[in-house]
């Protein structure tokens, strides 16, 4: 071993190379931080093409995750004829049709469409929080209760899973790829799996005898719908403005 050694010195020598062991470790580590680096580089048109692909498939993802859970909900509000439900209902459609857009910027690899997709999200959760708010105030003037109230809760159930998990997706996805746009969308869809709950409160308070607590839950969730408007508009300015 210390042949080997003694012949590695030489061969330093001979090519003007340092003999010193600490020289030689720091060069050793030099060469690996390299290789460190481009390993998670890979040069700037690869790193674009993997964010793209993995932007895609977090809203594949959420998308997929979303449409099952408005789906079922649809078949429960026919059902029930819930406008707590209804309100969430459309939110979650209006929800999942956000990733259109930004699916469509990611495949662009466009920073600009991705702004733009941002500014859709938004848009798209403040005209849900209108028709929800319409559809309460009617349904307060000219009331008809609920029914189904057992398929109403599991339907509220099966909103905050879809939400929860679409969320969880997005907002990963969101932070990984400094996504202003994926992160605001993450943060609604995980506000809505809370909004759901209020569909279950709503048939326990109809179960109990208080039929004119739908509505009113149904213009709870428009308020927080828009609340969380507001919060989505101020993540998306606040980064435009950082970004100049």
């Amino acid at each position: 071993m210390s042949e080997a050694r003694l012949h590695a010195r030489e061969a330093q020598l001979q090519h003007g190379h340092s003999n010193s062991p600490a020289d030689h470790d720091h060069d050793g580590h030099e060469h690996t931080h390299d290789d460190h680096e481009h390993g998670h580089s890979h040069g700037l048109v690869h790193k674009s093409i993997k964010r793209s692909r993995e932007g895609v498939r977090a809203v594949l993802v959420s998308l997929g995750v979303l449409g099952v859970a408005a789906v079922a909900q649809t078949v429960v509000f026919v059902l029930s004829g819930s406008v707590a439900l209804l309100a969430d209902l459309i939110h979650n459609f209006g929800d999942a049709l956000t990733a259109v857009p930004l699916g469509i910027a990611f495949l662009m690899r466009s920073e600009r469409a991705e702004r733009g997709a941002g500014l859709f999200v938004v848009g798209a959760i403040f005209i849900s929080a209108c028709v929800a708010g319409v559809e309460a105030i009617q349904r307060l003037i000219h009331q008809s209760p609920p029914t189904h109230l057992w398929v109403l809760a599991a339907a509220g159930a099966i909103g905050y899973l879809g939400n929860f998990i679409a969320a969880k997706v997005r907002k990963r996805a969101g932070h990984r790829l400094n996504s202003p746009a994926l992160i605001a969308d993450g943060n609604h869809a995980a506000a809505d799996a809370y909004v759901s709950l209020a569909v279950i409160a709503s048939a326990v308070v109809v179960a109990l005898g208080a039929p004119i607590a739908d509505p009113l839950i149904g213009l709870a969730i428009t308020v927080v719908i828009l609340r969380i408007t507001w919060q989505s508009w101020n993540t998306v300015r606040g980064h435009d403005h950082h970004h100049g």
